[in-house]
Order: C-alpha cells, then structure tokens, then sequence
C-alpha cells in the first residue's frame, strides 16, 4: 500500500512539475545549466563554449522514485547531492525570467534505471576538483559519463582531451590559482568531458528548454 502511496505523491509532483513549465520529467533525464554569473562558471564557460550564445557550465540527472522528483548532480563544495528538482530549477541562473535550464533525454536502447543505480552510488564522493579520472571524487559531467556506461562497461558518451583555455589561447588566473593551491599541473589535454560538450553528444536529444533564447 505505501508503494502505491508513495507513486501517487511521484506522479502528482510530476504533473506539478509539468503544469508550471510544460516539462514532464523522465527518470534519466540530463538537465544542462546555463552559465551563472560566477568566478567559476565564466572559467568554464571560456573554456568550453567560447562561440556559443548559450553555455552550458552543469549538468545533473534527473531521478523520480521519491516522493518528490529530484536530481543526482556533483556540486563545487558539496560533492555528489541529491537535490529536488524544484530546488534546482529555482536556483538555476535566470534567463527572461526563466530557468536557464535545458532538459534532454538519451535517445537510444539503454537501461535507464542501470543509469540512476550507478549515479546514486556516488552519492556523499567529494566534488573531483582535479578534473582526472578514477580518483573517487566526481565532477558534474564525470558523474554523467561513468553512469551511463553499457553492460560491457563502455560509456556512452564520448571524453575528449580537456582545455582550460581561453579564446586568446591563455589559462584564466582561476585556473592557475586552483591547481597551484593543489599543487599539480593544469590537466590541459587530460581525457574528460565537459557539460557543453556532452549537451552536443548525439545519442542526446534536447525534448524541452525552460526559457527562451
């Protein structure tokens, strides 16, 4: 009885959810942040997505099996969080008024669930400042591209060498100051991912956008 209880309370929050922005929430689903107006943001967005108009800086996984939907994301200075949708959208940067937030969704054969079991694995792993690989700790796009992995353990997006340059070809001063106080090297052309790069993988299909551009 309390399972079904606990579906209704999911579905009526869904059906909020929707009625406020036209957005149906799906388990699995990738939520992009725009760029904010952050030391942080701008050193990624620089890097990133210099000639876009729109640059996605964060990205989280929607997950729908409590009481209310929620997200699976890795915060600077949180780590790996579970937080409510309707917390994720509110603090997103804000443009016209709106969620500068982009929903899409994996368009292929894959078991979802698989997904969201191995996201919630990581929760409480401390935010990946480092930006390498198998370390324990997560970034936002790592925590995406280590949970959607197949059966055979092959991911399915695709990691490139990373870049913490600008467009005029310098390492921002954010970048710099960070890893000195770590004491390692910028991991310039390191494999990893990045938000933006992963909103433009094609096995994602965009299925709703929150604010106009």
């Amino acid at each position: 009885m309390k399972r079904f209880v606990v579906l209704f309370i999911i579905l009526a929050f869904v059906k909020a959810v929707q009625s406020q922005t036209g957005y149906i929430p799906r388990e699995g689903d990738l939520l992009f942040q725009v760029a904010g107006d952050t030391e942080f943001s701008d050193a990624i967005a620089n890097a990133t997505a210099v000639s876009d108009s729109v640059k996605f800086v964060h990205v989280a996984m929607v997950v729908l099996d409590s009481e209310v939907p929620h997200v699976i994301e890795a915060v600077d200075g949180k780590g790996v969080i579970s937080t409510p949708l309707e917390d994720f959208l509110s603090s997103s940067h804000k443009m016209n008024g709106k969620p500068g937030v982009v929903a899409m969704r994996v368009n292929m054969d894959f078991p979802v669930s698989d997904a969201v079991s191995r996201a919630k694995s990581h929760l409480g792993e401390d935010y990946d400042w480092s930006f390498m690989p198998d370390n324990g700790k997560m970034y936002c796009s790592e925590l995406i591209y280590e949970s959607y992995r197949n059966a055979d353990g092959t991911p399915i997006f695709t990691a490139r060498p990373m870049n913490f340059r600008d467009s005029s070809g310098n390492i921002p001063d954010f970048w710099v100051n960070l890893f000195n106080k770590m004491n390692q090297p910028v991991p310039e052309g390191v494999l990893g991912t990045n938000p933006h790069d992963m909103s433009k993988d094609p096995v994602l299909l965009e299925v709703y956008r929150f604010f106009m551009p």
